[in-house]
């Protein structure tokens, strides 16, 4: 189910605290979140974070088109490495 529209989009306040500061600071540096469920809003166009993804932090340049779009879709937490039955087929 989506997010009712007069709550407007969901991002920890820690992650607007950082993006600010980076923006004021004029430094292109990485900066670090774990909030993978915050909204990507437009004030962070042009900001590289990094995402968390359980495991380490995965750089991701935010661009125009993620407006709206989640952290947490740029960083992937899981490695597929397929099926078994699939690799079996391969081989012959």
């Amino acid at each position: 189910m989506a997010r009712a529209v007069w709550k407007g989009p969901f991002v920890d306040s820690y992650v607007l605290k950082k993006a600010e500061k980076s923006r004021e600071s004029g430094r292109n540096e990485v900066i670090k979140i774990w909030s993978r469920r915050s909204t990507i809003l437009p004030q962070f166009v042009g900001l590289t974070f990094g995402v968390y993804n359980g495991h380490k932090h995965i750089p991701v340049n935010v661009s125009e088109e993620m407006i709206g779009q989640k952290f947490g879709e740029y960083a992937p937490s899981r490695t597929y490495t397929g099926h078994a039955a699939d690799k079996k087929a391969k081989r012959k």
